[in-house]
């Protein structure tokens, strides 16, 4: 049975989430202090030492991004926390903000060290209206006690944070829609180069980081980034949040080392519930892979996940059972991406559609053993020519679904050629 080993969780139900002095009593804001007491190279050369990658799914190395803003001149920057959890099954930052909010604060803190800059913001879910004055309090706490704001902890160093409202659209989980749905703009992807870190928000160098990936921030340069750096693998450090789903018999947020193998996560919490048979996975999202229950021997890391065809995403892990049909959960998924679209680049907005018109006729029994093949061709094409993530990803399911449960496609064109004989 595996234990919980709490990084980013350290202080969940152990503090007043709004208090800033029960953050500090507990060691918060010791590591922003040694930051600030550090040149801004030194502490991105501690957060390199981490190994810390993004958790909120591409995985890119966290100092690299810091590196390259860090360099570039200018007289504003800005600290962005994605907070836009529109993951469908994913619930790992709204845990963190509503359980505690000070350490996604001293990170970007600790960020606007590195680059020099001087204001931040958290841009926050709409579907996520009660956390809106628990946040508000909790930054009004934190300046109140000198931890953010002028002249924080009695330095020279100045960051403030506000407080944004997302739209409710999923696209702006993608960075650049984020920064275009902030300045008021549609939520809608912008071309790169020129990245955020160079120019981002109104044209100033930018940082923008997930919540899970800020909350890693202060242990880190508290304790140290060769302490981070032994915990999970080698080549994808610390710890990672699971939101265990679907049907599964233990829900819930859960956190673990990097590299852990699903077989035990799902072992440890359950297995399948209600005593039915396990049919697979959907792992990181409705953007991720789904795999059958004869691949569940995977450790659960950027890197593993990568090599066997899989994702690790959001750190989502759903649960399917025997009584749940592959392509009914794809064709749903597909609906999703259509809603969700922005439809500024045409592979994804007709991709999508296309690829849900494909899997609905087979599920009604009207498709062709030639549309396997056109699912895959479609697939390439949005991979390579879709403006953003979004439109780069969507096709997921369908592709592994395809891989991993193709007998599933094959027996339903078969059934339907029968039924219409």
């Amino acid at each position: 049975m595996l234990k919980e080993f709490k990084i980013i969780l350290r202080n969940a139900g152990e503090i007043d989430p709004v208090s800033a002095k029960e953050y500090h009593a507990r060691g918060g804001y010791n590591g922003l202090l040694k930051a600030i007491g550090m040149s801004a190279e030194e502490v991105i050369e501690e957060i390199k030492t981490s190994g810390l990658r993004g958790r909120g799914g591409a995985g890119f190395p966290t100092w690299k991004k810091l590196d390259i803003s860090s360099k570039v001149e200018a007289d504003q920057k800005y600290i962005i926390c994605n907070a836009d959890e529109g993951e469908p099954g994913t619930n790992k930052d709204r845990i963190i903000l509503s359980s505690d909010p000070n350490t996604v604060f001293e990170g970007m803190a600790i960020n606007a060290r590195c680059i020099g800059a001087t204001k931040g913001i958290i841009y926050l879910r709409h579907e996520y209206p009660q956390l809106f004055p628990l946040i508000e309090q909790a930054l009004a706490n934190a300046r109140k006690e000198g931890f953010l704001g002028d002249n924080i902890m009695g330095t020279n160093f100045c960051f403030d944070i506000a407080l944004v409202s997302g739209g409710g659209a999923y696209v702006c989980g993608e960075e650049t829609a984020l920064l275009s749905s902030i300045e008021g703009g549609r939520g809608e992807p912008r071309f790169k180069p020129p990245y955020p870190g160079v120019s981002g928000l109104w044209g100033k160098p930018t940082i923008v980081n997930n919540v899970e990936t800020l909350a890693n921030l202060p242990v880190i340069l508290e304790k140290g980034g060769e302490w981070f750096s032994k915990i999970g693998v080698p080549n994808c450090t610390g710890t990672k949040l699971f939101t265990l789903c679907g049907k599964i018999a233990d829900k819930g947020i859960f956190e673990y080392p990097m590299g852990t193998n699903l077989i035990d996560i799902f072992e440890t919490h359950g297995g399948v519930k209600d005593g039915r048979e396990l049919k697979g996975f959907m792992l990181g999202g409705q953007s991720g892979n789904l795999i059958n229950a004869h691949q569940m021997d995977l450790p659960m890391d950027i890197e593993t996940c990568r090599a066997r065809n899989s994702t690790l995403g959001t750190g989502t892990i759903m649960v399917i059972d025997d009584y749940h049909d592959i392509i009914d959960i794809v064709e749903n998924i597909m609906t999703f991406f259509i809603h969700e679209s922005c439809g500024k680049c045409t592979p994804c907005r007709e991709g999508n559609v296309r690829m849900y018109e494909i899997i609905h006729n087979i599920n009604i029994g009207k498709g062709k053993m030639e549309d396997l093949e056109l699912l895959e061709e479609l697939a390439e094409t949005m991979k390579l020519t879709s403006l953003c993530a979004l439109g780069q990803s969507s096709f997921f399911p369908v592709i592994t679904s395809l891989q991993n449960f193709r007998y599933d496609y094959i027996r339903a064109i078969e059934r339907g050629q029968r039924q219409w004989a």
